[in-house]
């Protein structure tokens, strides 16, 4: 093998720890097991019981399709937290009378109540996370997330290998 063959193979080799989509991941990983950490906790609610929790906390009342687009979920997932949730006395589900298929669910007053305990700590979580990256810097990356955020979404439902890697 030539050098300049060796050298175009290194260019076309896949480094995982350089590879933005598994760079991304392992960071949203790390985040949510630590967050994790503090619901499971304080809360003895998981993930995927947090995002809806959070989603109905800022939103009010959404069906579980609602709640699913909104924190990525599958329908499955969004489901069974619902589920428990509900057992636990932290949401309800009402009748959606023009389409009785799906069911809007809430946060009761418990729910309500976790929601505004877990607030302040996910952002105090935040503020630590993001302690001294300089402010300049945090509007560039909050500019690029939100970027690749759209693209994302973009690429996640019209994405075919023939648009291009």
């Amino acid at each position: 093998m030539t050098k300049k063959q060796a050298a175009d193979t290194e260019e076309q080799a896949l480094h995982l720890e350089r590879f933005l989509p598994y760079r991304l991941n392992v960071v949203g990983t790390l985040g949510g097991r630590a967050l994790g950490r503090i619901y499971g906790e304080h809360f003895g609610i998981g993930i995927p019981e947090w995002r809806v929790v959070a989603q109905l906390g800022e939103f009010g009342k959404l069906t579980s399709r609602d709640i699913g687009e909104l924190a990525q979920m599958h329908k499955t997932k969004v489901s069974r937290a619902v589920g428990e949730l509900e057992k636990r006395g932290l949401v309800s589900r009402a009748e959606n009378r023009q389409d009785r298929r799906e069911s809007f669910v809430a946060l009761t007053p418990a729910g309500k109540r976790i929601y505004d305990q877990i607030v302040p700590l996910a952002l105090g979580f935040e503020a630590r996370w993001i302690d001294g990256i300089a402010p300049d810097e945090l509007k560039v990356f909050e500019r690029v997330l939100s970027t690749l955020t759209e693209r994302g979404r973009h690429l996640a439902g019209n994405y075919r290998e023939e648009d291009g890697a």
